[in-house]
């Protein structure tokens, strides 16, 4: 029984010790959700924070503080010591919105931390004490010792959370809000109190770029990628001239160091020249060009990073999620709730005073202050005496009239009594009532008092708050295409494998390990797979080639025989998708196929063969030639075309042919300052090998480009881009600024040297490119004066200007106005026109 006993109590106890921890748990997960890490939805502010600026409240007088007394005070209601604290009023004071800072306090951008905290000084900003304290409209609760009070929550009347941001990790949960921009937050109340649409989106202390396409509002799923500034400096230097949120300039050079190492870029060194801004100097490896290392260091550096986003604020004691509208339009019905607090406070006060101040006036205009002179029996008979004095009068008030009215009028100096001015008193009765009905009409009008309250916020306080971080669309760059070729990839051909680690072998090409390479057996097989140290893909490998997903232009041509009729045929196929590792059969004769010819043409050439029978065979013509022209480029699984019916002894190749592609047809996306196939943008016209692309610039030079996809255009900066004919005469119309004149000029292109930009209008500080044009008999529209004083004038250049040297300076057009301005008054030169699809 003893045995059972103690058994039960065992079991007993194991059970209260369970209970025990479930419930221990969820009280540290709730003290840590709550007390820690995310911030409350009324004032942003995590309870760290907001002791802090209550703690520095207490500490104002003006003047600056020593951070280490500042966090001695906040420990007073902060029961977590010293160091979270002194973080947490760094973190702040980095912010520069609510904290004022003098001394070293580190720097975000470069990951410096601040100096000790007896070195540095704060204060709150003037910011901060206007929108973050009000200790008539603030709740109160005791500090966890019970010696103090401390505010349950701010009265924080500005969507603090949304400009600060905020992120923290408790149990079970995180919270992730990006910081916006001050101007933009303010702007976007104002909308919503007018009952207009909003949209806001992150904005960061250290600049870059971001593309917020997937943004989702701030809520769980969505995504930002956050990118530096990348300048060319000339063709060997690049300059990076910010970092991403989150991302130190130690951190982003390790990162481009870590690139180079693995082989993604090639960099000869990299140097830090950060000071008052960010700048770090990439000097690149000879002969690697600068577009492909600017995608290079977006595709495999911190140059490039993507945040997620997960707002989770807390709302009635509880984490929610919630989207950065709802969190916008949350801080400003608060906010105008403070506000109506802070009016109704107001009037009140401004009433209590009316009352008071207009007892005083009929206390001393209607001499009842001398019942204070009469002989009464005891005080309590003066002050109903005095009482009585004012019946006639109650009805002029707005109250009635209590003992500690009567009790504060007769605690005024008699020296006052003989003072007394009564048209000051009228005068000042007079303002009081005037507030009043301001303030009346102010809670009246609440939403345009609101309004009227943002509006100078973002007066006072917006100057300097600009946005830092620029909003635009990223292209989406593939890894494989801007990955330098870091190892070589060899293939044992008899034996039937491939990769980087045959060095015995034959030598195929130099390849980047995030290459797919493609191959092709006597067999008639081929497989893709990915660069790997050695991989088999069927013995006797005819073709080897790192694979180029959806290239259109490289053909296949093959002669191979059906195993099981012995017919021979020839075809021409691309192959622009495949599945990786997966073995394909093009002669459709399983392993009975034999492939007599393989070539493959980077732009479609196709050769002529001849082709010898075999001896033994019965035909009566046994050798001919056959051209691969006459067919057409068709899917890799086609049959083919039939090519003879007799045994082939060999094919050999007898004479190059020409390429049966049309050019490739190529259009400049200007959202992104890029080339495609893809048919994005405008289209620029069918580019063979040799052809060139012109681009005419703001400042009045230009460049003549090859047709790379990789290179990139500063978009902004083009005046013109267009398929170049040096047989074109250009006319451009542009300004002399030293002789405020406009010129004309009409020339050819004479030069012929690619990636040079070639100035070719009057050298000299404001001038600019205004019109420009290649139609072969240009007319100019000129719009002179404004409303009814407008006129136009129709010029036809041609007429009076001589094509000269592109070196000119050209002939005077008219003399510089602001009110003028110019058009061509016909179409442009129509520019190649874009292929048209066919539907059916």
């Amino acid at each position: 029984m003893a045995k059972i006993k103690i058994a039960d109590d065992f079991h007993e106890n194991e059970s209260g010790v369970t209970g025990q921890y479930k419930t221990w748990f969820l009280d540290y997960a709730s003290y840590v959700i709550l007390e820690r890490a995310v911030p409350a939805v009324e004032d942003g502010l995590k309870p760290v924070q907001r002791r802090i600026l209550h703690a520095m409240k207490e500490m104002d007088d003006g003047r600056f503080n020593k951070v280490a007394n500042i966090i001695g005070q906040s420990m007073q209601y902060h029961p977590h010591g010293d160091a979270s604290i002194g973080e947490a009023l760094v973190n702040m004071g980095q912010k520069d919105l609510l904290v004022e800072t003098q001394g070293n306090w580190g720097d975000v951008r470069t990951g410096d931390d601040a100096a000790a905290a007896r070195y540095i000084e704060a204060r709150l900003s003037k910011f901060a004490l206007e929108v973050a304290f009000n200790a008539k409209t603030t709740e109160w609760q005791l500090s966890y010792d019970g010696r103090k009070n401390e505010p349950v929550t701010l009265p924080m009347k500005f969507p603090l959370l949304l400009a600060q941001g905020a992120e923290g990790i408790a149990v079970g949960l995180a919270t992730k809000i990006l910081p916006h921009n001050f101007c933009e937050l303010c702007e976007a109340a104002i909308k919503y109190l007018k009952g207009r649409k909003f949209e806001i989106y992150p904005d960061f202390q250290t600049g870059g770029m971001i593309d917020s396409t997937n943004y989702n509002d701030g809520k769980r799923g969505g995504k930002i990628r956050v990118r530096t500034h990348i300048e060319e400096s000339d063709k060997k230097t690049l300059l990076i001239k910010d970092v991403p949120y989150g991302v130190t300039t130690t951190q982003l050079i390790d990162s481009i160091i870590k690139a180079n190492d693995q082989g993604k870029i090639k960099i000869r060194k990299v140097t830090d020249n950060t000071a008052a801004e960010v700048e770090i100097q990439v000097d690149l490896a000879p002969g690697i060009s600068p577009d492909i290392t600017i995608d290079a260091l977006y595709a495999f550096t911190d140059c490039e990073v993507s945040i997620s986003p997960n707002a989770c604020v807390i709302t009635d004691k509880k984490p929610q999620f919630l989207g950065v509208r709802e969190l916008l339009t949350l801080s400003v019905d608060h906010t105008k709730e403070l506000l109506k607090k802070e009016l109704e406070i107001r009037l009140a006060e401004l009433q209590e005073k009316w009352h008071y101040t207009s007892l005083e006036k009929i206390f001393f205009e209607e001499k009842i202050y001398k019942e204070l002179e009469k002989k009464h029996e005891t005080w309590e008979k003066v002050l109903l005496a005095i009482a009585k004095a004012f019946e006639p009068f109650r009805k002029l008030l707005k109250r009635d009239i209590n003992r500690e009215d009567i009790v504060k009028l007769t605690e005024k100096p008699v020296r006052r009594i003989y003072r007394l001015d009564i048209d000051e008193l009228n005068a000042q009765i007079k303002g009081l009532e005037a507030d009043m009905r301001q303030v009346k009409h102010d809670l009246n009008n609440l939403v345009d008092f609101a309004v009227a309250y943002y509006d100078n916020l973002l007066k006072k306080y917006g100057k300097g708050r600009e946005r830092k971080t620029e909003i635009k669309l990223f292209e989406a760059i593939q890894a494989q295409q801007v990955a330098i070729a870091n190892v070589k990839l060899y293939v044992n051909r008899a034996e039937g494998f491939i990769g980087t680690g045959l060095k015995k072998d034959d030598f195929v090409a130099d390849c980047s390990d995030l290459d797919d390479v493609i191959a092709f057996t006597k067999g008639g097989k081929m497989k893709v797979v990915k660069v790997a140290d050695k991989a088999f893909i069927g013995k006797d490998i005819l073709h080897v080639a790192v694979f180029r997903k959806n290239d259109e232009r490289t053909t296949y041509n093959m002669i191979y025989s059906d195993g099981k009729t012995g017919i021979s045929y020839a075809k021409r196929f691309n192959v622009t998708g495949i599945t990786r590792d997966k073995e394909y059969d093009l002669t459709k004769a399983e392993d009975k196929g034999k492939v007599y010819y393989f070539t493959a043409n980077p732009n479609g050439e196709a050769e002529i063969v001849k082709i010898i029978l075999s001896p033994n065979s019965s035909a009566r013509i046994k050798e001919f030639d056959f051209y691969f022209e006459t067919l057409e480029i068709k899917n890799r699984t086609s049959l083919g075309n039939q090519v003879t019916k007799y045994p082939i002894r060999t094919v050999k190749f007898k004479e190059a042919g020409k390429s049966t592609l049309s050019g490739r047809k190529i259009w400049f996306d200007s959202t992104f300052g890029r080339l495609n196939t893809e048919e994005k943008g405008e289209y620029l016209g069918s580019f063979e090998s040799e052809d060139r692309i012109i681009v005419i610039y703001g400042d009045g030079s230009y460049e003549i480009k090859d047709t790379e996809l990789t290179q990139r255009f500063d978009a902004e900066k083009i005046v013109d881009i267009r398929k170049f004919n040096p047989e074109k005469v250009i006319t451009a119309v542009y300004l002399d600024n030293e002789k405020l004149q406009f010129n004309v000029k009409r020339f050819k292109i004479e030069t012929t040297t690619l990636n040079n930009r070639f100035l070719f209008i009057k050298e000299g500080e404001g001038n600019r490119l205004e019109i420009v044009t290649n139609h072969p008999e240009p007319v100019v529209l000129v719009k002179s004066g404004r409303g009814a004083q407008a006129k136009t004038q129709k010029i036809k250049i041609a007429g009076f200007v001589e094509v000269m040297g592109w070196k000119a300076v050209g002939s005077k057009l008219f003399d510089f106005s602001k009110s003028v301005e110019m058009e061509w008054a016909h179409k442009e030169e129509e520019k190649e026109k874009p292929p048209q699809t066919e539907l059916f």
